[in-house]
């Protein structure tokens, strides 16, 4: 299912009633008739979140030019939960490789960063629900294929998530310019990898959450990396060290 909006208060209510994950509420401001408030009941009940935006906004997302005053971003694919992820690594018998996204909200760069984890080895990419891209249809191309062979689990909290990873011996390592060299780590064993976005980087409770902050060495004129990139060179870091430990 590549469609990434549905449009229209039956549309929408239906994408609830059957199942389909909705990411994302957009509802038109001081709406407040019975259909919409049964939509918003049901985006209580599934814990989507919901933007109340003016109507000029609805017209410009709209595709339809009916939108009755509410569209639905739907995933494109749907999500795994961590415990499948995990169990993916056991099914293997891999130590678990995870890879952590704290504030992609690109999908050119969510989709970019899937595929890589994908090739380099990753078990599964946790994003949380709020700040993050969900699972568009752009991100879907932006993948080239990769959420076919790659789970994507999506968490209210990234923070609560990392700690219950850590009781299961996972450690973390986050991105940060002011880190240790990534080469002087040892990245081998259970690891969840944090990326955090462009602008902001990981954020502050997150990297304290982390045992480890890695730096990328960098000689140019400019000191940052697309986030999708610094992911893909952190990612085949720990994919060099692992195959070293061979």
């Amino acid at each position: 299912m590549s469609m990434d909006r549905i449009e229209g208060r039956n549309a929408v209510l239906e994408a609830y009633r059957s199942g389909r994950c909705v990411d994302k509420l957009f509802v038109q401001e001081h709406l407040q008739d019975g259909p919409v408030r049964t939509i918003l009941r049901e985006a209580k009940k599934a814990g989507t979140i919901v933007s109340f935006v003016k109507k000029e906004r609805l017209d410009e997302m709209s595709e339809t030019g009916h939108h009755q005053g509410v569209i639905a971003q739907v995933a494109a694919y749907e999500y795994a939960s961590v415990e499948e992820i995990w169990r993916r690594a056991e099914e293997r018998n891999e130590a678990p490789f995870f890879i952590l996204l704290d504030g992609i909200e690109d999908p050119h760069n969510l989709g970019a960063i899937i595929r890589t984890a994908c090739l380099a080895g990753a078990h599964g990419v946790i994003v949380p629900k709020h700040r993050a891209s969900g699972l568009t249809a752009t991100v879907v191309r932006a993948s080239a294929g990769a959420l076919n062979y790659i789970p994507v689990a999506k968490v209210t909290n990234l923070k609560q998530t990392m700690d219950q990873l850590k009781e299961k011996g996972i450690w973390f390592v986050c991105a940060d310019m002011g880190g240790e060299r990534m080469y002087d780590l040892n990245l081998t064993g259970p690891i969840g990898l944090v990326i955090g976005s462009e602008g902001e980087g990981v954020s502050r409770l997150v990297r304290e959450n982390c045992d480890y902050t890695a730096s990328i060495p960098m000689r140019g004129e400019i000191d940052s990396l697309n986030a999708s990139v610094a992911a893909g060179v952190l990612m085949y870091e720990i994919v060099r060290q692992r195959t070293s430990a061979l």
